[in-house]
């Protein structure tokens, strides 16, 4: 059971990872916990944005949407390869999924089982990075925002003493979800897990 690192750790932890960081307004003080607890946590969840645009895609990620509100993550990770810390603490970005899924993550096992219910708060219990994205398989993935993904997941693994089997998508999560959608994520885990080493 690992408690959440502080967010001055977070930082640290992407910025020794080799990122380049943008702290995006009150970052720090900007949260969900008012709705349920945050931590203990597990995992790294990757999303898409469905979005276009860098500037529109953190304002969108830190204040959310009507029935929505953000933040919608703790990091978005745009084109370029930047991280912009948009909040930290609880966040609306995994919601409801299985419980199957998070026991395998607890246990780092190879396989997921299938993400067949939703009866388990994510929020609570994963970091959660959004990547700017159309999400239609076709708008492409930079080198920059993949080495990105790679290196803020695992800067997230390396501080909680993880390995790559922490880190898993949306889609893996939460039944009816598609992202990431463009790379597949065990290459990511692939690319996590020879980083760690």
């Amino acid at each position: 059971m690992a408690p959440p690192m502080s967010a001055s750790a977070f930082l640290r932890a992407l910025e020794a990872e080799g990122l380049t960081v943008v702290e995006v307004g009150d970052w720090r003080d900007h949260h969900r916990n008012h709705k349920g607890p945050w931590g203990p946590v597990h995992g790294v969840m990757i999303h898409h944005t469905v979005t276009k645009g860098s500037a529109r895609t953190v304002e969108l990620c830190r204040k959310g949407y009507a029935g929505l509100p953000g933040p919608l993550c703790h990091g978005v990770i745009t084109k370029d390869g930047r991280v912009h810390l948009v909040g930290y603490g609880r966040a609306n970005h995994a919601g409801l999924g299985d419980d199957d899924v998070l026991r395998a993550v607890i246990a780092e096992k190879k396989t997921l089982p299938p993400d067949n219910e939703r009866n388990t708060d994510g929020n609570r219990h994963f970091y959660g990075f959004e990547c700017e994205n159309l999400g239609d398989g076709e708008d492409p993935w930079p080198a920059a925002q993949l080495e990105a993904i790679e290196r803020a997941a695992a800067a997230v693994c390396r501080h909680h003493g993880w390995n790559e089997r922490s880190v898993i998508g949306h889609l893996e999560w939460q039944p009816g979800k598609v992202d990431p959608r463009g790379f597949t994520m065990a290459s990511m885990r692939k690319r996590i897990g020879d980083r760690l080493k």
